[in-house]
């Protein structure tokens, strides 16, 4: 028959890493997760073809949507999407030349 007696010392150091992986394994699952909290933003039209965006505190990423009624009735509105940037930096879109409907920021 095998020994199979553990030393005291060895069942506290096994013990003991047991706490840290489960201490670990706690932090993790409540760890909150990845969330954008963009601050102070604003959508601008700069003319009816260019629009920006502009987050000046939190963090995470915006961009700026430009809607615009097309000048054909068919194809009704159509949604310009500026680039995904950091806050502190200014997303920016060219659409075609149409009727701007709303400009507005969108954030993550």
């Amino acid at each position: 028959m095998k020994n199979t007696h553990v030393s005291r010392a060895g069942r506290k150091a096994a013990m003991g890493s047991l706490a840290v992986v489960a201490t670990a394994a706690t932090l993790v699952g409540i760890a909150p997760s990845a969330s954008a909290t963009p601050t102070g933003c604003t959508a601008t039209a700069i003319d009816s073809r260019n629009a920006e965006s502009r987050c000046t505190g939190g963090t995470g990423e915006h961009r700026v949507i430009m809607r615009q009624r097309h000048f054909n009735p068919d194809v009704g509105e159509v949604d310009c999407v500026g680039p995904w940037v950091p806050v502190g930096s200014v997303s920016r879109v060219l659409c075609g030349v149409h009727q701007v409907v709303s400009v507005r920021v969108e954030t993550r």
